[in-house]
């Protein structure tokens, strides 16, 4: 059985071309708004060889998604999660019901200004948690995930 984690972004985005500042900015106030140091949070499955097949609900790739990757230790912290058995099939199951589905935008915002959520629209710790089985997803944060699951 594959490992399964959850994959914690601390990194900056590099580059000098407004969309890279936009993105680095939005990192930025997410970190503070939230009081951590992540701005973005994955379940990601190993693959071997360093790679990656990560879920999450992205703003940057436009709502809920899974692709390929490296997750390099100098932008992201791994969290092994337990029963990688169990949370796979589950993680099957909501990437089906889910894959697609926009980004929320107002409800990544009701992590810090308490504001509903919208339950056709997934940001990524919300989607996260769900995969998690945790207790209103929509409230918690990337920083809430790395409390609730290191142990």
């Amino acid at each position: 059985m594959a490992k399964v984690y959850l994959a914690l972004y601390k990194g900056r985005k590099s580059g000098r071309s407004p969309k890279a500042l936009a993105m680095r900015f939005a990192d930025w106030v997410i970190r503070k708004a939230t009081r951590g140091i992540y701005s973005h949070c994955e379940i990601a499955v190993a693959l071997g060889g360093g790679v990656f097949e990560c879920y999450s609900a992205s703003l940057r790739d436009g709502g809920v998604r899974c692709k390929v990757m490296r997750l390099p230790e100098s932008k992201w912290d791994l969290v092994e999660l337990p029963a990688a058995d169990v949370l796979t099939a589950q993680l099957q199951m909501i990437w089906l019901m889910t894959q697609g589905k926009s980004y929320d935008v107002l409800g990544s915002l009701g992590v810090v200004l308490r504001v509903g959520n919208r339950p056709d629209k997934w940001f990524c710790s919300e989607w996260c948690a769900h995969v998690l089985g945790l207790a209103e997803p929509w409230r918690l944060s990337p920083n809430d995930l790395a409390v609730k699951t290191n142990p």
